[in-house]
Parts: structure tokens; C-alpha cells; sequence
């Protein structure tokens, strides 16, 4: 079973709203960006990637929560999160019962990880790339011979 297939399964299991509102969460998740891949970790967790890992769901017992992997380094002019603020890198959005989920806003959100993500990310794997070496060898001394 494939990470979607994981997913749709997780959903259908959840009866109540949370079910309908994690469906609806990531039906914004995907439309943000089509090139975003699902995939599943940490023994039963959702997660979206695109050029590193953007959020990660779960449904808890009175809420679903959606948490950004590097949210503290987003802009969030629309206000989204609400739980985790205090963390030095992850922030999330936690979904209750009566909750109405601003698609625009959430697909902005995402839009922002994703720069985040292909921004630092990348320029973080160039810089721990080794550099090239030299041709000529560390330490080696000029003859006069």
C-alpha cells in the first residue's frame, strides 16, 4: 500500500468530523502546488514534501493538527497558527470540531513552505557539499631541482 492509499485509508477511518476536515485539509494541501508528494512516517503520520518536508497531520482525539516543519520561519500574515508558537522551528494549526478551514489562506501558507524549503534548503545541502580539491596536493613544496 502506497502513502496515499495510507492516507485515504487514515481519513476513512476517522467517523466523525475529523475524517471530513483532514480530507479537506489535504485537498488544500495538494492544490497549493502539484509537483507536492504524500508520503507516510513515523508509524502512521501524514506528510507533505515538496524539496523537503512541508507539514505533517494528525488527528488527536478533539482535534486535527497540522504542524509546518520550519512554520517559525514562515510568514503568516493571515494568522493561520495557533499552537506551537513558541517552538524554534515547527508551527502548527490546530483544527477543532466547528472550524472553518480558509483555503486561500492555507494553500498561501503551503506556497510559502515550499519557497522556504527550495530557498534554505537547498542552499544549506550546497554548502555542505565538499568543496574540490586542489590539484595540487596539500602540504606539497616546490623544487628547485
Amino acid at each position: 500500500m502506497n502513502a496515499s492509499e495510507r492516507i485515504d485509508e487514515l481519513i476513512a477511518g476517522l467517523a466523525d468530523w475529523r475524517g471530513a476536515t483532514f480530507a479537506r485539509i489535504r485537498k488544500c494541501v495538494l492544490a497549493a502546488d502539484p509537483q507536492i508528494v504524500e508520503e507516510w512516517k513515523w508509524m502512521g503520520s501524514p506528510v507533505w514534501s515538496r524539496d523537503g518536508m512541508i507539514a505533517v497531520a494528525n488527528a488527536h482525539k478533539g482535534k486535527v493538527k497540522l504542524t509546518f516543519a520550519h512554520g517559525a520561519g514562515l510568514a503568516d500574515p493571515d494568522g493561520l497558527f495557533n499552537a506551537g508558537l513558541d517552538g524554534n522551528a515547527r508551527r502548527a494549526i490546530d483544527f477543532f470540531e466547528d472550524d472553518k478551514i480558509d483555503e486561500r489562506a492555507l494553500k498561501s501558507l503551503v506556497r510559502a513552505a515550499i519557497d522556504y524549503n527550495q530557498t534554505h534548503l537547498k542552499k544549506n545541502a550546497r554548502a555542505a557539499q565538499p568543496k574540490a580539491e586542489s590539484k595540487k596536493p596539500a602540504g606539497a613544496v616546490k623544487s628547485d631541482a
